[in-house]
């Protein structure tokens, strides 16, 4: 993720969110003088600020002085409409589906140009695979992106192609032409399949969800997916 160059004129909550945003699945764990250089903030303004946050819950402190995300942060977060109701509809569906696929089964949404995961459930023998609840991907090479992206709004197709698209295997789709005949396919098909586009020991398979509130052409969410 990229970050925001803090600028005189940015606003407490704004740098506060900076501090925050300083950390990665990389990067749990940081100390004052870490987090002050990734945020580009004075130490002094970061000392602060981290001193407010970890008094209200947001940052915990480590025996060693590092700092992680608390959990009453965390706690807020699950509040998170999308994210919360979507996961208590789909859950039992998810395990139902797990147990009887015994692989990897995961439920995203479309946040802008990325897909979140909302709930993933492991298979017990499964390939490994790079997702966590609460993270982020690229749409194209991903099956529950795929999904996403042949139902999004033509602009949101359009930006995404327009955007230098990243090779994770050599089975990575990296042209707007080769994007566009896999869309096409997921539309014509009902169903999206990443055949070893992120690794090479992984093909997932997604079909999308529809919300009650929503046309069948224009799903706003993916299905849990199994990935073999």
């Amino acid at each position: 993720m990229q970050r925001r160059a803090p600028t005189e004129n940015c606003s407490v909550t704004a740098r506060a969110l900076q501090v925050l945003e300083a950390f990665t699945p990389d990067r749990s764990v940081l100390r004052l003088a870490e987090i002050s250089r990734h945020t580009g903030l004075p130490l002094t303004t970061t000392h602060r600020l981290v001193k407010e946050l970890a008094g209200w819950g947001a940052l915990e402190r480590e025996p060693d002085g590092g700092y992680r995300i608390g959990l009453r942060l965390w706690e807020i977060a699950s509040l998170a409409p999308r994210g919360l109701g979507l996961r208590e509809a789909a859950l039992p569906y998810l395990s139902d589906l797990g147990h009887i696929t015994r692989e990897n089964v995961q439920l995203a949404v479309r946040e802008e140009l990325s897909v979140v995961y909302v709930e993933r459930l492991a298979g017990r023998d499964a390939v490994r695979v790079l997702t966590r609840v609460g993270g982020r991907f690229d749409l194209a090479p991903t099956g529950v992106g795929l999904v996403l992206l042949a139902h999004a709004p033509r602009e949101v197709q359009e930006q995404v192609l327009s955007r230098p698209l990243v090779r994770h295997t050599e089975k990575t789709l990296c042209t707007p032409d080769e994007v566009r005949r896999a869309l096409a396919e997921v539309r014509r098909t009902g169903v999206a399949v990443s055949d070893r586009q992120v690794t090479m020991d992984a093909v997932s398979v997604a079909a999308p969800v529809y919300g009650p509130d929503h046309p069948s052409s224009r799903p706003s969410r993916s299905s849990p997916t199994p990935t073999p």
